[in-house]
Formats: structure tokens, sequence, C-alpha cells
């Protein structure tokens, strides 16, 4: 029970503390545009990210009992984390937060003819969606460790924290920053914890995948 609780937490942790990249780039794309169509390029944004996490997560469950691939994983969530301190370091949610709330006030930042067409700012916001979905999904796959609710559950909430209250999370996390610190901890846990099992795992480690293979290991 209270190692259910426990992943729980650090995959609310994860979802808060890693949603601050996807909001900024959101921001960004839909505050150059006109007024009436940083709505639309907002709520495009949340509905890419939304499906790339559900299919990312399809794929990562599937790819993450596969002998090797928990090693290929720890190693980019080492990744993850680095990424996620560069962030921490460079104040990232404070641009954030003043990039959504340009975004979603019609009278504030660029209100004359787009610096850029709907289609380009959606083009932009999907393929930043892509890298930055991958690393919220890899996170919390790690953490729900194969269980598919704890999985949904992560999914759920960082569909739900984006969609809702991605405004709300950048004032907490640029007012609170030590929230940030305690989530790169968690993930830097997280990540050696899958690096060990993707070494030592007696199902799916390399070290156990080379001994059925006949290396002698």
């Amino acid at each position: 029970m209270l190692e259910h609780i426990v992943d729980l937490g650090q995959i609310i942790i994860a979802d808060i503390v890693l949603s601050g990249d996807n909001a900024l780039i959101i921001g960004m794309a839909a505050a150059g545009l006109a007024p009436e169509l940083r709505k639309k390029a907002i709520l495009f944004g949340m509905v890419v990210a939304a499906v790339m996490r559900i299919i990312f997560a399809v794929v990562a469950t599937k790819l993450l009992g596969i002998p090797g691939l928990l090693l290929l994983g720890a190693l980019l969530l080492y990744w993850v984390c680095w990424r996620l301190y560069t962030e921490i370091k460079d104040h990232t949610d404070e641009q954030a937060l003043h990039e959504l709330e340009v975004a979603e006030n019609p009278e504030e930042g660029y209100t004359g003819k787009p610096k850029r067409t709907l289609g380009q700012a959606l083009l932009a916001i999907t393929v930043a969606d892509i890298s930055m979905s991958l690393d919220n999904v890899l996170a919390v796959a790690a953490i729900a460790d194969g269980d598919t609710n704890k999985l949904v559950f992560g999914l759920a909430l960082a569909i739900v924290l984006m969609a809702v209250a991605a405004t709300m999370i950048m004032k907490l996390l640029t007012r609170y920053p030590w929230i940030s610190w305690l989530g790169l901890f968690v993930l830097i846990y997280v990540a050696t914890e899958m690096l060990y099992r993707g070494i030592f795992d007696d199902t799916n480690g390399i070290l156990a995948y080379l001994r059925a293979s006949g290396f002698g290991v």
C-alpha cells in the first residue's frame, strides 16, 4: 500500500515538473498568432500532446519488456533529467508562464498581422509535442513499472494538467522552485533504479539476456 502511494506521488511530481517545456512551446507558438487564432493553437497543442502520450505509452510499455531496452530506457531517462536540470537553471517555468499569459490574453502581446500562419504554428507545436510527450511518458512508464493502472493515471493526469491547469502549474513552479528540484531528484532516483534493473533484473536485465544467449556471464 505504501509503495503504491509513493509511486503515485512520484507520478504526480513528474507530471507537474515535466509540463513546463510543453507549456513554453505551445505558448510561444500561439503568442505569435492573431488573438482570434491563439485559442485554436493552444487547443490543438493540448490535443496533439494527449494523442502523442497515448501512442508513446503503448509503445513504451511493450518495448521496456524487451531485454536490453530497459537499460536504454534508463539512459534516455537520464537525458530527461539533464534537460529538466537545464530548464530549472534557465528559469523555463517563468518563461512558460509569461508566454501562456500573453497567448491567453487577446489584449497583450502581438496583435497586428500574424507573424506566422496557423499552419506554421501548429507544425511547430506538433514537433515539440512529440519530443516532450516522450519525456513525460518515459518517466511515468518507468515509475509505473508495468502497472497499467498507474500508467493510465499518470497519462490522464498529465493531459488534464495541460488542458485545464497549465498556467496555474507554471505559477506554482515559479513561486516554489523547490518543487522542480524535488521532481529532478525523483527522476534521478527512478532512472538509477531503472538502470540497475536494466543490468541485473532476472527477466529483462542485460546480464540475464547474455546468460540466456550463452555468453556465460
